[in-house]
């Protein structure tokens, strides 16, 4: 039911309806007159096309009328389609965030049903030609048809619901198996949306959502033929056999113990879902979309499916940064040097090439680094060929581009130059420094850095204004996110030229202040740094790494220590106790976990599933408490040993605190800016709408900073927020 409205949702707007177009057309072959249905709001395709209440009535008039014109003779078939570069983007999300009563969610459900089931009622073959974006409610169109052609460049179909606190409340649930198996209908229902990955055209075609891929340059003529030639029997649709019960219930029954094993009970929606999947195949239409409505309507107005649209509304506007100086400042960057060639240098440089399409080197200080470089530049090129995600000649032309050299003088004509080396200022420095002088004065110098401060990179040079900093994250071609950083000396041409790079490389760029850490990595180390400080003081560590379940955090804080590194989240986090103070602990487990290369996690028991810590972890920090003796803080808001809740509610309240510092401090100017960069930097679920809703609606921000963060409204139950149980004084 979800659309793709990039408004962001910041209050109830009037409905943006979408209209039912009719017209009649008469088959070429003589079969008769298939009457052609066209969902279209009137604006351009900057706003795509979206289900209210008032666009689902008039589609059911319509339907209800051509029923009767059905039964009358004077048609023999109904199409639908919609406005260019979309069938529909499902439901007007605004409008369902609208909905202040179960009463009036239960009828938005009824609506959509009453209106999708005359398609599969209408007495005769009814057609879907999905000419763009399908998305919830739009698939679910199509769906609700007896047959669906598909353009060949359609990138998006998709029943996103579950990943916004949805479920798919117009036949999705009921449709989707009966067309592709359950255990495709898993996939389409949770899987993907979980991993924000819609169907291309071909994709859809393959598995059986859509029956026939054809040409997108005459789609709408070579549909009408394709469903005439269907009207005529020379094209037979064959459809799979239901599934049976028992290989459908063990289907539901093992995707139930998986999604609990990832999102530990943290949001409803995906649980519903699979109730829904688990009436079975016997279950029929009626009772399945009466369940579909009731489901629906439990799920309107809950806190995580108003966290879900605020998420979605952030991820939509992102696209056009906050506080970004104006475009017409950037300067035109022809060139770009890499300063490093490691493996973010390689993917950079890639990513790069790849979406800016112009020349890239990378130099490093000898041939060997450079031709290690190269070769990761060169391993994910054949990945990427083999896999057919990118064309041979793609491939050729990115190799023939990304060059490598240990001359700096190779830089010299380079427009921007990203220094990608080991985070350690005085090296970045002089690697400015040498820079400086080969390369132009209105050259932009940009750092990768993830936690020094870009202003002190900047303190000796002679033109400090060209330094900005561009942190991607890792892997740097799937993160979305890019913080630039706006050093103390950084220019209008500067920033907006890293604005405009990071764009142009179809990344969210979300300005920051230069503060340690920045956004993402002074939030997330925090948190570790929270989590081995409980350890630190006796919790065992299989319970601090439990703890965050109530979450749904995409990791749990091991198996992310693993991910980033140890070695590298000490440093972080050192960096940042030195920088900000002792609310950054210091942990000398961590110290010997590093020291003694122990191995964090283990093997996951599946794929998809979490990763179990190493039980010599424990020793290791069982080793290293006696260096804790005369230590007498603890963490904050519990008593030693904490318990799980405990652990939660140090990390929260930590959390808290910094948000509240990060804010006085200008790191962002928003606290949505902040939600922003851990949905897209860290991979926090649209449940949470990041931290600060969360923070909000659980009461941490009013007991720890003495004030809300968000509105009212905004992605939190309207009205007073709960207050935890009193705790400890907190000092921020």
């Amino acid at each position: 039911m979800s659309s793709t409205d990039p408004a962001a949702p910041t209050g109830p707007r009037a409905e943006r309806v979408s209209h039912t177009l009719v017209r009649d057309v008469r088959l070429p072959g003589g079969t008769g007159t298939l009457a052609l249905v066209t969902i279209d709001n009137g604006l351009d395709h900057t706003k795509p096309t979206t289900l209210g209440p008032l666009g689902i009535a008039e589609l059911h008039a319509a339907l209800a009328t051509l029923q009767a014109r059905a039964a009358a003779g004077e048609v023999v078939a109904v199409a639908v389609t919609g406005k260019p570069y979309y069938l529909a983007a499902g439901a007007d999300l605004l409008q369902v965030t609208s909905v202040a009563d179960r009463e009036t969610a239960m009828r938005l459900g009824h609506s959509g049903h009453a209106a999708y089931r005359l398609l599969g009622e209408m007495g005769v073959p009814t057609f879907a030609f999905v000419n763009g974006v399908a998305l919830g409610g739009g698939l679910e169109l199509a769906l609700n048809c007896d047959y669906r052609t598909v353009a060949g460049d359609v990138r998006a179909l998709a029943l996103p619901e579950t990943s916004l606190g949805l479920v798919p409340g117009w036949g999705g649930a009921y449709l989707v198996p009966r067309l592709v198996g359950i255990e495709k209908a898993l996939e389409v229902i949770l899987t993907r949306p979980a991993a924000n990955k819609p169907y291309s055209a071909q994709e859809a075609t393959r598995i059986g959502l859509t029956d026939v891929l054809l040409d997108p340059a005459d789609f709408l003529e070579q549909s009408i033929a394709w469903a005439e030639q269907v009207l005529r029997g020379d094209v037979v649709v064959e459809r799979r056999a239901l599934d049976p019960a028992p290989l459908w219930d063990g289907a539901v029954a093992a995707a139930r113990e998986r999604l609990h094993a990832v999102i530990h009970g943290s949001r409803p929606a995906p649980y519903r879902a699979l109730d829904l999947l688990a009436l079975g195949p016997d279950v029929d239409r009626d009772a399945a979309f009466a369940a579909e409505d009731e489901a629906l309507a439990d799920l309107i107005g809950t806190d995580e499916m108003r966290a879900s649209v605020y998420s979605f509304g952030l991820v939509s506007g992102g696209k056009k940064p906050v506080g970004a100086p104006d475009r017409a400042l950037a300067q035109p960057v022809t060139r770009v040097g890499i300063v490093g060639a490691g493996l973010m240098a390689a993917q950079i440089a890639m990513l790069v090439q790849q979406r800016l399409g112009v020349p890239v080197v990378m130099r490093d200080l000898d041939e060997e680094r450079v031709a290690h470089g190269l070769a990761a530049v060169s391993a994910s090129v054949e990945r990427q060929t083999s896999s057919g995600r990118m064309s041979q000649a793609a491939g050729a032309r990115l190799l023939a581009s990304v060059t490598g050299t240990t001359d700096l003088q190779d830089l010299a004509s380079c427009d921007l130059v990203i220094e990608a080396v080991t985070e350690i200022l005085a090296l970045k420095k002089r690697v400015f420094a040498e820079l400086e002088t080969v390369v132009a004065p209105t050259a932009v110098l940009a750092t990768n850095t993830s936690a020094l401060s870009v202003s002190a990179m900047a303190a000796d040079l002679q033109h400090p204004g060209r330094v900005v900093g561009l942190h991607f994250f890792n892997p740097v071609a799937a993160m979305p996110l890019v913080e630039v950083v706006r050093a103390e000396q950084s220019s209008p041409e500067a920033v907006a030229t890293a604005v405009e790079v990071a764009v142009s490389l179809r990344k969210t760029a979300v300005l920051v202040g230069d503060r340690p850490g920045f956004v993402v990595n002074r939030l997330l180390v925090l948190l570790l740094g929270v989590v081995v400080d409980a350890v630190e003081h006796g919790t065992p560590v299989e319970v601090a790494d439990l703890a965050l379940d109530p979450l749904g955090l995409p990791m749990r804080p091991f198996e992310l220590f693993d991910l980033v590194g140890p070695a590298v989240g000490l440093h972080v986090l050192t960096s940042l106790r030195e920088d900000l103070g002792e609310r950054f602990p210091r942990s000398p487990g961590l110290e010997k976990l590093v020291a003694d290369a122990v191995t964090v996690v283990g093997q996951a028991p599946a794929p998809g599933l979490p990763r179990p810590v190493s039980p010599a972890v424990q020793a290791v920090f069982d080793d290293a408490r006696s260096s804790r003796a005369g230590d007498a803080g603890a963490p904050a808001g519990g008593h030693l040993p904490l318990d799980a809740a405990g652990v939660l509610d140090a990390v929260l309240t930590a959390l808290t605190v910094e948000v509240g510092h990060m804010l006085d401090e200008g790191v962002v100017s928003t606290p949505q800016q902040l939600d922003l960069c851990l949905i897209l930097g860290a991979g926090w679920g649209f449940h949470l709408g990041g931290l600060t809703p969360y923070l909000d609606r659980t009461g941490y921000s009013e007991r720890v900073l003495g004030r809300r963060l968000l509105p009212d409204g905004l992605a939190n139950v309207p009205g007073a927020a709960p207050v935890p149980s009193p705790g400890p004084t907190i000092r921020v």
